[in-house]
């Protein structure tokens, strides 16, 4: 389970970022995108299987997984928007137009890079993405209202308090040593407070600033949803897919918020026959 590395390293404006790419130089570019509390980490399995005939570039938010994790830093989703966008100038991709591919927070990084930073997409896949004001479950509002109070558990509590919210992203359940994967980032000196800051940036509202703009995508869009998602319900993706006039749904029956790992093989599929 260890054997997912990102292997390289921009200096961000808010941070140093990890990232790699897989498969061919020159094949063409795609890039996937996560969300929170999470790390590119949830793509692992995706991204070998795409890099077949795609060049796949995978990264960790600043403040997330391996990516630097920094008192005062700002990681905001915003922000979150405009190191995408650098990244994708510091990759070469300006002009080549990848297919993107974001989970969760990434959905609103990827939207808001495209539509208030002027990045270009060839293709764009929102998945259980967080895009229309009103998300957010009852603990999360619950730990980002109270951050301040949450970041000074002790250690042991703080693990078994992000162990037990992490599990519920899945519905039939993470294999243990994979959720220890997604858990083991955010237990470190300085992981725990990352994991409360991250949250006391990003509130209910963050994303209100792109209400009404989805109506100006024109690029290919799908919008992939698992029906068991608690953390964002399905009904959310019909909404998605109404205010977006480019979009087409995919269900994924069974899957939870977490759909790479409740059924990465079908949504694998999705994304490739999309992509090509």
């Amino acid at each position: 389970m260890t054997s997912w590395r990102l292997d390289r390293t921009y200096r961000s404006t808010s941070g140093e970022v990890r990232w790699t790419a897989l498969g061919e130089e020159g094949a063409p570019p795609l890039v996937l995108l996560h969300g929170t509390p999470f790390s590119s980490y949830v793509w692992r399995s995706v991204a070998r299987a795409l890099s077949a005939g795609f060049r796949v570039h995978v990264w960790d938010l600043p403040g997330y997984g391996a990516s630097e994790k920094a008192e005062g830093q700002d990681v905001s989703l915003p922000r979150q928007a405009e190191v995408f966008t650098e990244l994708l100038a510091h990759w070469g991709l300006t002009d080549r137009e990848p297919t993107v591919v974001a989970h969760d927070f990434g959905g609103y990084v990827a939207l808001r890079a495209h539509l208030v930073h002027g990045a270009r997409y060839r293709r764009l896949a929102l998945v259980d993405a967080v895009a229309l004001t009103g998300w957010g479950t009852a603990t999360y509002r619950l730990l980002g209202e109270h951050a301040d109070v949450f970041a000074q558990l002790p250690p042991h509590l703080h693990r078994a308090l992000v162990t037990e919210y992490v599990s519920s992203a899945s519905h039939p359940g993470l294999h243990p040593a994979v959720l220890a994967e997604l858990v083991e980032p955010w237990c470190t000196k300085e992981g725990q407070p990352a994991f409360y800051r991250q949250i006391a940036q990003n509130g209910l509202h963050t994303t209100a600033d792109l209400d009404g703009r989805y109506g100006e995508i024109t690029v290919p869009t799908l919008v992939c949803w698992g029906t068991q998602d608690t953390w964002l319900p399905v009904t959310w993706a019909h909404d998605l897919v109404s205010a977006i006039p480019s979009a087409r749904l995919h269900l994924i029956e069974g899957a939870g918020h977490l759909v790479q790992e409740d059924a990465p093989a079908e949504l694998t599929t999705a994304l490739a026959a999309f992509a090509e």
